[in-house]
């Protein structure tokens, strides 16, 4: 059989609270949702956001894991570096 549990109702400002015992084993500060079913009420514990994971730790646990080389990609020269390219060239030859 089910253990049984009494809670007390009581007024708190403009709303009803429901007092539940300390022997549910609820965390202060959780949140619960209340139900309305034909038998009655039902109260959950509300489903806890997801967790994210810390992969700090991870580094070094998987050598043989290699982060793969950067790509090398060609550009063309900007503009400004031709210029610059060409008065050195030019300052040089004069010399």
């Amino acid at each position: 059989m089910a253990r049984e549990f009494k809670a007390k109702i009581f007024k708190s400002g403009n709303s009803l609270a429901l007092r539940l015992p300390k022997a549910l084993g609820l965390k202060e500060g959780s949140t619960m949702v209340l139900r309305e079913e034909r038998a009655g009420f039902v109260i959950e514990p509300e489903d806890a956001p997801k967790r994210k994971i810390d992969v700090s730790g991870f580094a070094g646990k998987a050598p043989w894991l290699r982060p793969l080389p950067p790509e090398l990609r060609e550009f063309d020269e900007r503009p400004s570096a031709i210029a610059a390219r060409k008065r050195l060239e030019e300052g040089n030859d004069k010399a």
